[in-house]
């Protein structure tokens, strides 16, 4: 299986200091981070480590509830999934909570069903049992 790479270059004290991540094995980009904004509400142009855990795991999620949909007979036709994680400062800096919330169509799968896939995927997906120290909620729903 694939190692993926990602580099960040830093300069300066925390407070003072910034850096840049790349996305080393993709090659997509670059992208700035700083302490300031990375605790702030407003991100002002930059990522944080937070919200690239929040997109690997709304990524690795939907691939495993596509899967898990498929496992119990039903179709997917559309998954949007958003992951929140929350940063706190409880005995320093932390990850404090992720919430992943799920809006899908799906075919051959009542709402019973899907919740079922969307837990096993919860549960299964590889940044899911990476991460599994922290709260993972989750907000499933099943659209017309």
């Amino acid at each position: 299986m694939p190692t993926r790479t990602a580099r960040t270059a830093w300069n300066g004290t925390l407070q003072d200091g910034s850096g840049q991540v790349e996305l080393s094995s993709s090659k997509l980009g670059t992208f700035d981070v700083s302490w300031p904004k990375r605790t702030s509400d407003e991100a002002g142009g930059s990522t944080s480590p937070e919200e690239l855990v929040a997109a690997a795991h709304s990524a690795c999620f939907s691939m495993a509830l596509s899967n898990e949909i498929a496992k119990a007979g039903g179709t997917p036709q559309s998954l949007e999934v958003t992951a929140d994680v929350t940063l706190g400062l409880q005995d320093g800096a932390t990850i404090t909570g992720i919430k992943l919330t799920v809006r899908a169509e799906v075919d051959g799968l009542d709402a019973d069903g899907f919740e079922k896939a969307a837990q096993a995927a919860k549960v299964g997906c590889p940044v899911s049992k990476a991460l599994a120290a922290v709260d993972i909620t989750l907000d499933a729903q099943l659209d017309s």
